[in-house]
């Protein structure tokens, strides 16, 4: 006899790039007791052609953008949905994209994650990874967590990622409501 389907959970991190979110992401995979998936946004940004991408202007690189990120958000929903625990990574810096993290994963369990930097240390770890543009961290962190609203938050430059991945393991267990409950209560997203 098949067990009964059970609902999937998903730890959602949010925060400027070079913020630490993969590192949290792959310390969580170690300390939680069972198997969860990461999906990141950096994975599914890799999954699509570069090549192309890279001879776009950008009104059309925009449209790809925000095309990746809602095929992000509804991938991490079909996970849960078949009853995976996720832990994604994403960077909410433009209006709607909270939005749609909201809309999408309405009826699950989200555990909604701060993960903070100061701004000079993202901009030494942006200039030492040599894989992003300098100052757009510096840009994202400007409005990253522009809606205030967190079941948990983290601080990379206070905390090693496994302390920061213990911190939001721990945050698990705590009962609803949670921060997107309370989102989706808010005026503004």
């Amino acid at each position: 006899m098949q067990d009964p389907p059970r609902a999937g959970r998903l730890i959602l991190l949010n925060g400027a790039s070079s913020a630490g979110k993969t590192a949290i992401a792959e310390h969580l995979q170690v300390v939680l007791p069972t198997p969860w998936f990461h999906v990141g946004i950096d994975a599914v940004n890799a999954m699509r052609g570069q090549a192309r991408t890279r001879d776009l202007n950008q009104p059309a690189l925009d449209i790809v953008l925000a095309r990746t990120r809602a095929g992000h958000c509804r991938a991490v929903a079909g996970l849960v949905d078949a009853g995976n625990d996720v832990i994604a990574d994403c960077v909410l810096w433009q209006p709607g994209w909270l939005g749609t993290w909201l809309d999408v994963m309405v009826g699950r369990d989200v555990l909604f994650v701060g993960v903070r930097c100061p701004v000079d240390e993202l901009e030494r770890r942006e200039v030492a990874r040599d894989d992003r543009a300098v100052g757009k961290a510096a840009a994202q962190s400007r409005s990253v967590h522009a809606h205030g609203v967190y079941d948990v938050e983290v601080d990379t430059s206070e905390a090693d990622p496994r302390a920061c991945a213990d911190r939001v393991a721990s945050a698990l267990g705590r009962p609803a409501p949670r921060a997107f409950d309370r989102l989706r209560l808010s005026a503004t997203r």
